[in-house]
């Protein structure tokens, strides 16, 4: 892939708690070695776990609830606001819990709701975490996850037709114009929209997460042995480091750099 093979961004999303509600958004800023704002700022914790706010580390994802095993988190509507660190969660269009996410009473709220309907899954006490500026991803630094939509359209074809939503993979961005699964070789290479910079640095294994339907919450597909019989691998998606700042938004180009000669 070279400079000359450009993509739109369809599609831009954060996920403030690990396992909760996908929130679009219009544009964001990118900044070097960050996530989107508020990206994964908080998990809540499945039973203990060792995590220290003060100190905070990377843990496993299946120290959290999170979709992989806990599907039903899809049916729950959650709202983050960024400026009163309000989080609102609805069901079935109903209110079920809210709380200021940096209060302990906030926090508390939240926990209660998990603590009663969440019981089946639960090891331990569920519990909201954060940590300053730690972000709950599922690999062990700050990244943006990138979901090419031919990729998404070549699985439907392998799964038979099959409607996919994208929204399965939970990406940061969605891009519309790469050929399918072209981003897995993308890695080491730069990125570029706009002002910002991102260097390609993994590829996504995917999990149990995507077969669960982003609207009705049922476990429907079988993405991963999908991908795995059809490519001999179960990677779609990339992440990506940001290592100059700039904003981006839907609508905007995103190209590969070609290496400078020097």
């Amino acid at each position: 892939m070279t400079s000359s093979m450009t993509a739109e961004i369809t599609g831009l999303y954060r996920y403030p708690i690990k396992g909760l509600t996908p929130e679009p958004l219009p544009r964001a800023p990118l900044r070097v070695g960050q996530t989107l704002p508020a990206d994964r700022r908080y998990a809540i914790e499945n039973g203990p776990s060792g995590f220290d706010p003060e100190a905070p580390a990377w843990m496993p994802k299946t120290q959290f609830l999170m979709l992989m095993r806990n599907e039903r988190l899809a049916a729950l509507d959650s709202r983050f606001e960024d400026a009163t660190n309000l989080l609102t969660i609805r069901k079935d269009g109903k209110i079920v819990a809210s709380g200021d996410l940096e209060t302990a009473a906030g926090r508390a709220a939240i926990e209660a709701y998990f603590t009663e309907n969440f019981q089946p899954e639960l090891r331990g006490a569920p519990k909201l975490l954060s940590g300053r500026d730690h972000s709950f991803s599922d690999v062990a630094r700050k990244v943006v996850s990138i979901i090419n939509l031919g990729s998404v359209r070549a699985i439907e074809t392998m799964l038979g037709g099959v409607a996919v939503h994208p929204l399965r993979f939970r990406a940061n961005l969605y891009v519309q114009g790469w050929p399918a699964w072209s981003e897995l070789d993308l890695v080491g290479q730069t990125l570029a929209i706009g002002a910002a910079r991102l260097k390609v640095v993994k590829r996504i294994v995917r999990c149990a997460a995507t077969n669960v339907d982003p609207n009705t919450a049922k476990r429907d597909l079988e993405i991963p042995p999908t991908l795995s019989r059809g490519l001999g691998h179960m990677d779609c998606g990339i992440y990506a480091e940001v290592i100059a700042d700039g904003d981006i938004g839907v609508g905007d180009t995103i190209a590969v750099e070609e290496p400078k000669v020097v």
